[in-house]
């Protein structure tokens, strides 16, 4: 946690949006990724297009993009933002697939929640479009890797293992 404390809260503990009007506009960006676990056949499914549903890669980065744009509308605290760009890829491992949002705008604030909504939404069209051939697919993960620009600089998660901390 930064030495700020809970930004969101006014000095008497309600919740408020944080004045960022005082800030300078500058270029900022999110990367965050997402897994949506599930049984081998069904990422064979998916790496194959073969779901009767359609291309689910397709809808759903169509989907993690809407999400990016819409995300002040499900976060209550957090500013709408006039985003720049999202990108929506995905990687196919055996018993998951990754969801990678990246974010960029040029504003008073970052774009993390926006790439975080991104995967949340990419991954729920994915579960959305698999569930007739898998019930059991759990999705998680969904974690913050990287954000540049702003006040705070640059974060990098910490790759597991390498001796770092990740906050």
């Amino acid at each position: 946690m930064s030495d700020h404390g809970l930004t969101h809260l006014d000095p008497l503990g309600r919740a408020r949006m944080v004045d960022v009007t005082p800030k300078e506009p500058s270029h900022r960006r999110a990367l965050a990724r997402a897994r949506v676990f599930m049984q081998p056949e069904t990422t064979s499914l998916v790496a194959r297009g073969a779901l009767s549903k359609g291309d689910v890669l397709s809808v759903a980065r169509v989907a993690g993009i809407q999400a990016a744009k819409r995300a002040s509308d499900l976060i209550p605290l957090c500013h709408p933002l006039l985003i720049g760009s999202v990108l929506v890829n995905f990687r196919i491992e055996d018993s998951y697939v990754e969801v990678e949002a990246q974010v960029e705008t040029v504003d008073r604030t970052g774009v993390e929640m926006e790439a975080m909504t991104a995967c949340s939404v990419a991954a729920l069209t994915i579960y959305d479009m698999c569930k007739s051939v898998d019930r059991s697919m759990v999705i998680g993960d969904i974690t913050l890797w990287e954000k540049t620009g702003g006040r705070s600089g640059t974060y990098r998660r910490a790759v597991e293992g390498d001796g770092t901390d990740p906050t």
